[in-house]
């Protein structure tokens, strides 16, 4: 979209979503495409309910000018007996993405996360907080995956993700320190920014160099609050509607829009609302969020 100097695309999690199984559940990617295409956006990321034919899903994008940015990729390499299954899945993972012209690829660890983690059993509560020799271990399996991913043209792009073992601004700077920069790079997501607990234009300042993908997700801070109270996990938080489009919850864009303006941020940035599009209309939520960063573009110009 020509309104910004990044590309601006958005998420098929805004139709249908991928923790929250009921959210969008009969919705078509024909509609998600479609939408995408009447927003006048070019971009967007994997979706579980989009084709997994590859040859299918190429044309179904192109019709429609659409990019597939990106796909979420889940890895185990806080612990080092899953290391060389794990990166024999990141391969392929790369392999796709890169017959699909995509430029990076989101990570996350999912080693001590409650929902994401095969290894933990359903009546838990807690995240587990990763140890030294856990660490140590991610970070080398995240240095090996990176430079996977450079073989393939591809970015590996670390999602700090909230009910994980790196979504606190300190883990962040734990990651960035342990890992290779010439290998791992950062996905900022200003929700999950938030939700962890930090400061999100903060963040992206903090780490700007690393960063080579964002997702802009707003998050309903009243809505937080009482999650924190409730010590309820990530997927209720999704399910009490704490997160929204930018402009729609509590975070203040204007620090993050204009550090990325004036940084000359020519990568992607995906809208992400990750609520129930039965009460939150994905395309109309999304024009609005268009709209709001719109507005803060030109009052950033007019200044």
């Amino acid at each position: 979209m020509a309104l910004f100097p990044f590309q601006l695309g958005i998420h098929p999690i805004n139709w249908v979503g991928e923790d929250v199984k009921e959210h969008g559940e009969h919705t078509t990617y024909e509609q998600i495409m479609d939408d995408i295409q009447a927003l006048g956006l070019t971009g967007t990321e994997m979706g579980r309910k989009f084709p997994t034919d590859i040859e299918l899903l190429k044309r179904e994008l192109s019709k429609r000018n659409i990019q597939l940015v990106s796909q979420w990729k889940s890895v185990l390499f806080s612990d080092p007996a899953y290391r060389e299954s794990e990166l024999e899945a990141f391969r392929k993972h790369a392999e796709f993405l890169q017959q699909m012209g995509s430029k990076v690829i989101s990570t996350c660890e999912v080693g001590g996360s409650l929902h994401f983690d095969p290894r933990r059993t359903p009546n838990e509560t807690e995240v587990i907080r990763l140890d030294e020799a856990g660490w140590e271990s991610l970070a080398e399996g995240l240095n090996a995956a990176g430079k996977i991913a450079l073989e393939y043209g591809l970015k590996l792009t670390y999602h700090h993700h909230g009910g994980t073992a790196v979504e606190s601004p300190e883990e962040i700077d734990k990651l960035m320190a342990l890992t290779d920069p010439e290998a791992v790079f950062l996905l900022f997501d200003s929700g999950h920014a938030l939700y962890g607990g930090a400061e999100p234009a903060e963040l992206l300042r903090k780490h700007y160099d690393r960063v080579a993908y964002i997702h802009l997700k707003d998050v309903r801070v009243n809505r937080l609050k009482e999650a924190k109270v409730l010590n309820v996990d990530f997927v209720t938080c999704i399910r009490n509607g704490v997160f929204t489009v930018p402009g729609d919850g509590n975070i203040d864009f204007r620090p993050i829009l204009n550090e990325l303006l004036d940084r000359k941020y020519d990568g992607w940035a995906l809208l992400e609302g990750e609520q129930d599009p039965g009460e939150h209309p994905a395309r109309e939520y999304a024009a609005r969020a268009i709209e709001y960063l719109g507005s803060l573009k030109g009052e950033k110009e007019s200044e």
